[in-house]
């Protein structure tokens, strides 16, 4: 069948977007393509179609489950068998997608990049036929990317294991050393990879010099200006978002904020509602708006600075979907630029934590086996942060990791073990009784530590957690796994300050790139040129012409940012003396300068939420303050005991 036919009457579109044909075509043909897409550009049409003219199934990666949710309610609409797995699922909804995919009847299933972490999940995998591995939001796999993901690192290597046919990566923020990473990792053809551009000619560039004090105003006359329209204003902050939502709602806007710190089911009614009105207006962080399928977003502001160009192009690509002249304005604050930069340094691990880190992997047995919460929490690693150093030592081939797995599994019983055991005949009934005798019971869950249960009836791991399996996919018991395992085999055993040293060398490396991508924010807002033009170049895309609406073409003129307010400098408006009262009660939280430094900027690490410090009265009592300040207070703080 001509894919232009399945594009028409499955899908309801009467033509390819730009870029579709092309990836379509590279896959059908030489099975690997990349896309490059700006958001609202057309991707998941990339992997629909193709999973319905394809014998097997099309196995989705993407990190966000709103997505998931979006595109799977699209395609069952359209008769097309699609589900997700991911931690929201029930029993039972977890069992109806494990018979789909053994019956062979789900074209599409979407899963986060963290599934490959679980052992049942790559046992299912390698029942299963994989026509063709899609991997959304493919820049995460760049380690010098804008969001660079470890999980990611590993899915070239996850593709080949299951024997994936065919390989799609789709992104909507790709630089061209980005470009070059992501066809690397997955042998794609350079004629393969499909970049649209990233200009668009319906979109209002404005960007607005602002005062700090005079930034709300700024935004309630922009609103009162102009027609109203479904809008999205980006804060950096959830206080913010809270705050911002407040004085809107107070000036008669219909405005809602929404931020990851709300309730679930409270984040779903403020979307609902947006996605409902014609003139809703949501104050969000960034956790709002991916996989958002809204075409007539006709304002997108920034209240704050966004943290790099990367972040601000996906998020000012979801106005003006459809077409229609649309705004996208920034209030650009240079108050803003120290919280930003504390994000950057927050992730930057002490020396102290690597080293004792790395000495912890050094010691012992080659085999190595671990858990990556415990580890976090030992060496005051974000883990984040950690994945990326144990992803690291795998680059510098120091480490080699292994299929993870489960320590432990609860089943509850949905009968009694005896009745369980009975709906099996001879060596299956007899195995499925023992493995109930060596559960250790609880008042409603049983606990069955495998590798025990394993070495007393002398059988494979495999044969226990297959049963266990079995027991769930038959509606016996319900089963949750716990106390995921990380294994790793140590290749090589260098100096531990060499190697200690190396990896603080990557992580600066890391921070220094975040703070680089800040700057080439704030030389945006302050160019001497065409604003659209010179963002479209930083994705590699040249333009002959200035774009004639954005802020400067407007205007004719650079722009200049009013100078940030003025802080009193450290430790005036500090209490000290609590400070290190403080200290002294929580060393393993605040010993090192920059724990402390962290501790004042409001920036989390396990150590400070093991001791509770985060509603402590002077955490964050310096997060308006740049970060290198306050690490340097806090240093000479330390020096002077």
């Amino acid at each position: 069948m001509d894919p232009r036919d399945v594009l028409r009457e499955r899908f309801g579109f009467a033509d390819w977007k730009p870029g579709q044909r092309e990836v379509v075509a590279a896959l059908l043909g030489g099975g690997r393509a990349l896309a490059v897409f700006p958001t609202g550009g057309g991707k998941s049409i990339c992997y629909e179609l193709p999973a319905l003219m394809l014998d097997g199934l099309t196995l989705v990666v993407s990190p966000l489950i709103a997505l998931m949710k979006d595109q799977i309610d699209f395609l069952r609409g359209r008769g097309i068998e699609a589900a997700r797995l991911d931690s929201s699922l029930d029993a039972a909804e977890t069992r109806a997608v494990h018979a789909g995919l053994a019956a062979g009847t789900l074209k599409l299933l979407y899963v986060a990049p963290e599934r490959f972490a679980n052992e049942r999940f790559l046992a299912l995998l390698g029942r299963t036929k994989i026509a063709l591995f899609a991997i959304d939001e493919a820049h995460c796999i760049s380690e010098w990317g804008h969001n660079f993901r470890p999980d990611y690192l590993k899915l070239a290597a996850i593709a080949r294991d299951v024997e994936a046919e065919r390989i799609l990566a789709l992104t909507a923020t790709a630089t061209p050393s980005v470009v070059r990473d992501i066809c690397a990792a997955f042998a794609v053809p350079p004629e393969a990879a499909i970049v649209t551009g990233f200009y668009r000619a319906n979109l209002e560039l404005a960007l607005t010099p602002v005062a700090f004090a005079e930034r709300d105003a700024l935004l309630l006359a922009r609103l009162a200006a102009r027609p109203p329209g479904p809008t999205i204003v980006y804060v950096t902050l959830q206080k913010t978002a809270e705050r911002v939502a407040a004085r809107l709602a107070a000036a008669g806007h219909p405005a809602e904020a929404y931020h990851a710190g709300m309730e679930s089911e409270d984040r779903t009614r403020v979307q609902e509602r947006w996605m409902q009105s014609d003139r809703g207006i949501v104050v969000a962080t960034i956790a709002f708006g991916m996989g958002i399928d809204k075409a007539s977003v006709r304002y997108v502001y920034h209240y704050n600075l966004p943290k790099s160009l990367e972040s601000y192009s996906q998020e000012i690509g979801r106005a003006g979907r459809d077409g229609a002249p649309s705004v996208v304005e920034l209030l650009a604050c240079r108050d803003d630029v120290p919280t930003l930069e504390n994000f950057a340094y927050g992730d930057t691990p002490t020396e102290r934590a690597l080293g004792g880190l790395v000495a912890e992997l050094l010691a012992g047995e080659p085999e190595l086996d671990v858990s990556l919460y415990a580890l976090s929490e030992r060496h005051d690693v974000r883990p984040l942060v950690l994945r990326t150093a144990l992803t690291y030592l795998e680059l510098l081939g120091v480490l080699r990791q292994g299929t993870p797995y489960y320590a432990g599994y609860k089943l509850r019983p949905l009968r009694e073990p005896e009745a369980i055991a009975a709906a099996f005949t001879g060596e299956p009934a007899r195995f499925v009784a023992a493995l109930f005798r060596h559960a250790k019971r609880g008042r409603v869950w049983l606990t069955v530590d495998i590798e025990a249960v394993a070495a007393a009836l002398r059988e494979p791991r495999a044969r226990v957690v297959r049963a266990l399996e079995v027991l769930e996919e038959r509606g016996h018991v319900v089963l949750v796994a716990s106390d995921v395992r990380q294994r790793y085999t140590r290749l090589a055993e260098p100096p531990i300050a060499e190697l200690t040293a190396e990896l603080a060398r990557r992580f600066l490396r890391r921070e220094a790139q975040e703070l680089l991508r800040l700057g080439q924010v704030l030389e945006l807002g302050t160019l001497a040129g065409c604003q659209a033009n010179a963002r479209a170049a930083h994705f590699g895309e040249e333009r002959p012409m200035p774009c004639g609406h954005c802020a400067f073409c407007r205007s004719g003129r650079a722009l200049e940012l009013p100078p940030a307010a003025g802080l009193p400098p450290l430790p005036a408006d500090l209490d000290v003396g609590a400070l290190a009262a403080l200290r002294a009660a929580h060393p393993a939280a605040l010993s090192e300068p920059r724990q402390l430094a962290r501790f004042l900027c409001g920036l989390s690490s396990p150590a400070l939420a093991k001791a509770r410090l985060g509603r402590h009265r002077l955490a964050g009592a310096c997060e308006a303050r740049p970060f290198g300040d306050v690490l340097a207070w806090a240093e000479l703080a330390a020096a002077s005991g």
